[in-house]
């Protein structure tokens, strides 16, 4: 289960930023191909954050889907049950992907006081 990792060095990221206020929420752009388990994610978040001033903080997530293109410009979004195709259904031209990779704090929300 890599979501506690994920979860640690998120919650060191959020730390240094809120600066010693308390953390309300954390909202967070996570790529299909990251293969994070949301429900996993947010255990290990709760446990990871427990007795810090992040502890009841909500994480609001946006899932950016799977995109790739290939060298023609056909684009393709994937289902996240099949396995990355390398080349283009339509041409059979090798293809990259264009989203899905991201895991990236959008922003965090805290209080006033410290």
């Amino acid at each position: 289960m890599h979501e506690v990792a994920l979860s640690h060095q998120l919650a060191s990221a959020v730390q240094r930023a809120a600066r010693g206020r308390t953390v309300l929420s954390v909202h967070l752009r996570i790529g299909a191909l990251r293969q994070v388990v949301p429900e996993s994610l947010e255990y290990a978040w709760g446990f990871v954050t427990k007795g810090s001033p992040m502890e009841k903080s909500e994480l609001r997530i946006d899932w950016v889907p799977a995109e790739i293109e290939c060298s023609n410009g056909h684009r393709r979004i994937l289902d996240p049950n099949e396995y990355l195709d390398v080349r283009c259904q339509e041409c059979n031209a090798l293809t990259s992907v264009i989203t899905g990779e991201e895991f990236a704090v959008v922003d965090i929300d805290v209080t006033s006081d410290r």
